[in-house]
């Protein structure tokens, strides 16, 4: 197939917009996690959370013994 120099240098430019574009304009489709790494996060998330959570029993229990001893 024969093609113009006009055609051929539109085309050109066509596919280096397409391709800006393409880089400006990333997906809106999130990261592809595996089944392994999905498991693997929800265990740090529960181990966090179970740390969390002790840690807040031990920070109202420092506190309360903060308040008996600016009281006494």
């Amino acid at each position: 197939m024969v093609m113009n120099r006009k055609k051929k240098i539109n085309q050109i430019l066509k596919t280096k917009l397409k391709k800006q574009n393409a880089k400006l304009h990333k997906s809106n489709k999130p990261r592809y996690v595996s089944k392994a790494e999905r498991e693997k996060l929800a265990l740090e998330q529960q181990a966090a959370e179970s740390h969390g959570e002790t840690s807040q029993s031990e920070d109202c229990a420092n506190a309360a013994a903060q308040a008996e001893t600016n009281q006494g």
